[in-house]
């Protein structure tokens, strides 16, 4: 068979603030691949079809020597992220030619690469989506269904103890996995306050349910959380004033989950606090979380119900969809700086 094209984006330099696309990412449609003849080692040929794009992937733009809890993309390499693929070819029993793959793959274990096509020989955190499971698109199972959605479900169930008629705070509420926290909470009987960048992402959060929804960019965020608070239980996406808003507006005892802080991902300056004594003032608990570490815990229950949800339409969800490989980067530009509205994907490919 004729080599194909095999496009691919890599990292090629570290940003000094948000990333720029054709700098910080570059496409590059030069490389091809054969597809029947390139060795397998045991593993799996993947066509992709859909890649995450999350806000994380700044942290993953940095200089290797500066450690964090995911590994630092390398200058040359492919970008890489959760995706969804179909095998074309397989020497793994697990697998067949026309299964269709989610998760995290890619020649690390944890990573779907930005290219068109993969051999992946580590699988264990490759599954495929059995045609008898609940029939979603392609792009729900990286975003409501998938790494987001297991983001709200988990970090929400483990720290937030919610009560009927609590109040909870959601920053980034009409983002992926904000939106589905709203959900969450009003499911469980809560008042939802839920904050976001844009009159369409207001609309967006009423839609879903939150009971107060606001523009941060043209109302003061600790003006509304004075009259519509105060929390029991601040989910916070963005740290900065947000954050310093709401450590202001807790109860006592109040519970603040940390699931991301985009404010700082591109400001080299960092973030100054001015309520942290609260903490100890009004003896709030704070609970930061990786959500591979509590996956375990909380992903048979997550599995059962949460897709089933989404299917039915009881759990909402928006997505933004950038049609092509080339224009991944260009993706990754705008959800950094919080253009997107709900969950953000890139469709490299149809079937």
């Amino acid at each position: 068979m004729t080599p194909v094209q095999n496009a691919v984006v890599t990292f090629a330099e570290i940003p000094a603030g948000y990333p720029i696309p054709g700098r910080t990412t570059v496409y590059n449609a030069n490389n091809t691949i054969d597809l029947e003849k390139v060795p397998l080692n045991g593993g799996i040929l993947i066509k992709t079809l859909v890649i995450s794009i999350d806000p994380y992937l700044r942290g993953r733009m940095r200089d290797p020597n500066i450690a964090s809890y995911v590994p630092a993309f390398l200058i040359g390499d492919p970008l890489c992220n959760y995706g969804v693929g179909r095998v074309l070819r397989s020497e793994n029993t697990a697998f067949e030619a026309g299964d269709h793959v989610t998760g995290i793959f890619s020649t690390s274990p944890f990573y779907s690469y930005f290219q068109e096509y993969s051999v992946v020989s580590d699988l264990s955190n490759v599954q495929v989506v059995a045609k008898s499971e609940v029939p979603l698109p392609w792009s729900v199972y990286v975003g409501a269904s998938g790494m987001p959605g297991e983001t709200a479900y988990c970090g929400y169930k483990e720290f937030a103890q919610a009560k009927q008629g609590n109040t909870i705070f959601v920053s980034t509420g009409a983002g992926a996995v904000g939106s589905v926290v709203i959900q969450l909470a009003k499911m469980d009987g809560m008042k939802v306050i839920a904050s976001a960048g844009s009159d369409e992402k207001v609309d967006f959060m009423k839609e879903i349910g939150a009971d107060v929804a606001f523009n941060y960019k043209t109302v003061d965020t600790l003006e509304v959380l004075k009259k519509e608070g105060p929390l029991d239980v601040y989910w916070d996406n963005v740290g900065g004033p947000t954050l310093d808003a709401a450590l202001e507006s807790m109860k006592t005892h109040g519970r603040i989950i940390v699931c991301g802080m985009i404010s700082s991902y591109n400001d080299p300056k960092g973030q100054n606090y001015k309520n942290l004594w609260q903490l100890f003032a009004r003896s709030i608990t704070i609970n930061g979380f990786f959500v591979l570490e509590l996956r375990k815990k909380w992903k048979e229950e997550f599995s059962r119900i949460i897709p089933n949800k989404i299917a039915s339409g009881e759990i909402k969800y928006r997505e933004e969809i950038t049609v092509g490989l080339q224009h991944a980067g260009e993706a990754i530009r705008k959800i950094q700086m919080g253009e997107n509205i709900g969950k953000s994907v890139v469709i490299v490919a149809d079937e």
